[in-house]
C-alpha cells in the first residue's frame, strides 16, 4: 500500500466505504474484503423500487456524475429517486492496488489479481441487495466502463433491470479498441520509474503518466476537436497548453497501477462469455428498456460498433449523442451534452416498462 491523497474526499467528495466481504474473482483468487465506495443522492422509498445504480468509467469516479449529471434539473434527479453511484475495483477509491491492505495486504500493487467487469457487477449486486435491500434497479447508466458494466448488468441480472442506458461503450470489446488499451498501458509500464509496478509513488512513474496522456489526446478527442481547436473554448491558448494544463495533469496525480488494472478489464469486456461467445444469444437475454447511446465523434467506440450490438437487443433504441469532443465528451464540457443526455435519459424513464 502507498499514500495517494489524491484519492480522498478532498477531490472527490462525501463517499461511504463498504466492505461486501470476500470475493470470488472470474480469473480466479479472491479479494478478501472487498470495499466499494459508493456515493448516494435521494432517499430510497419504502417499497425500495426508485433505485437507480450509475457505474463509473476508466479513471472517473463517482465525482463527475455529482458535478455534471446528478441533480433537480437533471433526468437523474435525486428528488425523484434514490441514485447510487458505485466506484468500480481498481478506481483507487474502491478496493485497488494501491490503496490494498489489512486482509488484502497480499494483493497490493504488482500483486493485485486480475478482476473482470463481471466481478465489479456481481460485487454492485450484493451491496445493493445486502446493505440496501434493493432487488431491482428502474435504471442502469454508466459511460464508457461504465457502458460496459451496464450490459453485464443487463446480460447477467435481467430480472433485476428495468431500464438500462449504455453511453460511449460497446457490450464487446473490439480488437482495435483492444490494441488502444496496450498503447495506453505500455506508456505506463515503459517506464523505469514503474519497477514493475513496484514503485514508492506515483511520482515515480510521472513520464509515464504524462504519455499515456497524450495516448489520450490522439484518441480520447476527436480529430474535429483538434482540427476546430475547441481547446480555446476551454480558454487554452494553444495544444501544447491544453496537453499540459489540462491532460497531463488530469493522469499524473493517479496511480499507475490502478490505471493498469482497469485497463485491462476494460480490453477484456465482453457478454457474449455467458453464452459460450454467442453475441447474439448473449444481448438476447436482455429484457431492460435499452438506449443504446454512441457518442457521433467516439474514436473509441464508434457509433457504427454500438449499433451493431443495439440491432441485437429486443425492444432497444439507438440514441446517438452529438459531441465534437469525441469519447470525452462524457466529461460534459459542452453546453449541448447534458441537455441530450437528459432528454434521452427522461425520454427512457418516462417509458413504461
Amino acid at each position: 500500500m502507498i499514500e495517494n491523497p489524491y484519492y480522498s474526499p478532498e477531490f472527490h467528495g462525501d463517499y461511504d466505504v463498504i466492505s461486501i466481504g470476500r470475493l470470488d474473482l472470474e480469473e480466479g483468487g479472491s479479494i478478501p474484503d472487498c470495499q466499494l465506495a459508493v456515493t448516494t443522492w435521494g432517499e430510497l422509498n419504502e417499497a425500495k423500487d426508485n433505485a437507480i445504480l450509475i457505474t463509473t468509467w476508466f479513471s472517473g469516479t463517482h465525482q463527475i456524475w455529482r458535478e455534471v449529471y446528478v441533480g433537480p434539473d437533471h433526468a437523474l434527479n435525486p428528488e425523484r429517486y434514490f441514485i447510487v453511484a458505485i466506484n468500480q475495483i481498481g478506481s483507487g477509491l474502491s478496493t485497488s492496488p494501491h490503496n490494498a491492505d489489512g486482509s488484502n495486504a497480499d494483493l497490493a500493487m504488482s500483486k493485485f489479481p486480475k478482476v473482470r467487469i463481471g466481478d465489479d457487477v456481481v460485487a454492485q449486486e450484493r451491496l445493493l441487495r445486502e446493505h440496501f435491500g434493493v432487488e431491482k434497479l428502474v435504471l442502469v447508466v454508466g459511460g464508457s466502463m461504465g457502458a460496459q458494466q451496464t450490459y453485464e448488468w443487463a446480460v447477467r441480472f435481467p430480472e433485476k433491470v428495468e431500464r438500462a442506458a449504455p453511453i460511449a461503450g460497446t457490450a464487446q470489446n473490439t480488437p482495435h479498441d483492444f490494441l488502444y488499451g496496450e498503447a495506453l498501458k505500455e506508456q505506463i509500464r515503459s517506464d523505469p520509474g514503474f519497477n514493475g509496478g513496484e514503485y514508492a509513488s506515483n511520482a515515480d512513474v510521472e513520464d509515464g503518466l504524462k504519455r499515456h496522456a497524450h495516448i489520450w489526446a490522439i484518441m480520447g478527442f476527436s480529430t474535429e476537436f483538434w482540427k476546430q481547436e475547441v481547446w480555446r473554448a476551454l480558454e487554452f491558448d494553444s495544444r501544447e497548453a491544453f496537453l499540459t494544463g489540462f491532460l497531463e495533469p488530469y493522469f499524473t496525480v493517479m496511480d499507475p497501477n490502478d490505471l493498469l488494472a482497469m485497463a485491462w478489464k476494460w480490453q477484456r469486456g465482453d457478454v457474449a462469455r455467458h453464452t459460450g461467445g454467442d453475441l447474439a444469444a448473449a444481448l438476447g437475454r436482455i429484457t431492460a428498456k435499452t438506449f443504446v447511446m454512441p457518442v457521433d465523434e467516439d474514436m473509441f467506440f464508434p457509433p457504427r460498433d454500438c449499433k451493431a450490438e443495439q440491432a441485437l437487443i429486443p425492444d432497444s433504441e439507438l440514441r446517438v449523442v452529438e459531441d465534437v469532443l469525441g469519447h470525452l465528451g462524457l466529461f460534459g464540457v459542452a453546453p449541448t451534452y447534458m441537455p441530450q443526455i437528459d432528454r434521452h435519459l427522461g425520454e427512457l424513464l418516462d417509458t413504461k416498462v
